[in-house]
């Protein structure tokens, strides 16, 4: 594999000399300063491509008595090539460190960026482009007798510890998806880096793909999968995890997590809304309608799927299925649930019946129902009012009796991973 290195150039040749030659490699990019638009002053690329003597040998020298740097390491005319920067252009610099590594065939050449040289704007451009393109960075080192520069012949290349602050910018890069609940996307994006070598690295990486990976399991409504992974992180979860723990607990108890399902359904509607999905989030309130009429007739005995003929209330058609089986669709089983639900579901059918009816006109045109039509982000909100308004405080009316004792909703999944405790 050949191998490339790209420098920053300044006023000094020897940290650059000292690195070809230690490197060895079969092409240089010299990222070099251009002229001074104020002055008029050359620009650093002088050092690559003047002609004749255009080095000093030593700062104090009266004037240059060396070629330019490719000349002194035996690089040829089709070994190199000169980008031209504003030196103190951050922007700059960046965008043409980008243009030229689209010119590169990463798959087929190692590079190394080395940031002895050049302004300290330049150094930090590369240093910064090196990070996130996930290229070997070095430096010219050596020893000093005072704070300006490394005593000359006593330079010596180095590679940069850069494990941590790679891997910082990658993990924050990768934990940003967790804003919008794109917990698959983290996991994928981790999963793709090269993972750390330091071991306390190496735990925060895992860490991190492990509960990303929890959460998406979670969001898909796979519960089971999400509790065996976070219960292994449990004892490193700080308080703040606790409510979320004790749901996904609850949830999966049997006889006592079906409401605490129901609010989850709903928090995960409310996802879906936040990536701009609104026909998911509207179709999670639709099967949101259907499962809370449902679980409320489960009190008297009725399932929808199989309404005993004894239990239909005179006024009430319901349709048989192949097995002759009566069946109750969305507002046929409201319409049950409001006859055997009490006071407080027959009030809440009675002055919402109509707003109910309202909304799902807006649901039947989405394309995930009967429709063409996208839910706007307008429709969505008035399904999320009246969610929060009208079907929410019923839900919570009925949960906080026994045998669930459910006083609130449910914390919304984690929009980043706090620190463990």
């Amino acid at each position: 594999m050949k191998t490339t290195l790209i420098c920053t150039v300044g006023g000094s040749h020897e940290p650059i000399v000292k690195a070809i030659q230690a490197l060895k490699p079969d092409h240089v990019c010299f990222v070099c300063s251009g002229d001074d638009p104020a002055t008029g002053n050359k620009g650093s690329y002088t050092q690559i491509t003047g002609k004749g003597n255009v080095i000093k040998a030593n700062f104090g020298d009266d004037k240059p008595t060396l070629p330019n740097i490719p000349a002194q390491v035996d690089l040829q005319e089709d070994q190199f090539a000169v980008l031209r920067v504003q030196p103190d252009s951050l922007d700059d610099i960046y965008r043409a460190l980008v243009d030229w590594l689209r010119t590169r065939e990463r798959d087929a050449e190692r590079i190394v960026a080395d940031y002895t040289g050049g302004t300290k704007t330049m150094s930090a451009a590369l240093v910064a482009f090196a990070l996130d393109e996930g290229i070997e960075l070095q430096l010219v080192s050596g020893s000093r007798s005072n704070l300006v520069k490394v005593e000359s012949g006593a330079e010596y290349v180095m590679p940069a510890a850069v494990e941590q602050s790679r891997f910082r910018r990658q993990l924050e890069r990768a934990m940003d998806a967790w804003e919008r609940h794109a917990y698959d996307e983290t996991a994928f994006l981790l999963k793709n880096i090269q993972p750390p070598a330091d071991p306390a690295l190496r735990g925060e990486y895992e860490r991190a793909i492990d509960i990303s990976r929890a959460f998406a399991a979670w969001d898909r409504f796979d519960h089971v999968s999400a509790q065996r992974v976070l219960s292994r992180y449990r004892p490193r979860l700080g308080r703040h995890w606790w409510p979320l723990l004790g749901t996904l607990d609850m949830m999966l108890k049997e006889g006592r997590g079906e409401p605490l399902r129901l609010f989850d359904l709903w928090r995960n509607a409310e996802r879906r809304a936040t990536q701009g999905r609104y026909d998911d989030a509207v179709a999670r309130i639709y099967r949101l309608l259907e499962w809370s009429a449902q679980w409320i007739l489960q009190s008297a005995g009725i399932e929808t799927k199989d309404v005993p003929p004894g239990k239909i209330p005179e006024g009430v058609a319901l349709t048989k299925n192949r097995e002759g089986k009566y069946q109750a669709g969305l507002f046929a089983a409201w319409t049950l649930a409001a006859d055997y639900g009490g006071e407080v579901v027959a009030e809440f059918w009675r002055s919402q019946k109509e707003s109910m009816l309202d909304l799902l006109q807006s649901r039947n045109h989405s394309i995930l129902a009967h429709g063409f039509k996208p839910i706007s982000e307008n429709e969505w909100q008035d399904f999320a009012r009246w969610v929060e308004e009208k079907l929410l405080p019923l839900l919570l009316a009925i949960s906080a009796n026994d045998p669930w004792r459910i006083k609130e909703l449910p914390p919304q999944l984690p929009r980043w991973l706090e620190a463990s405790e």
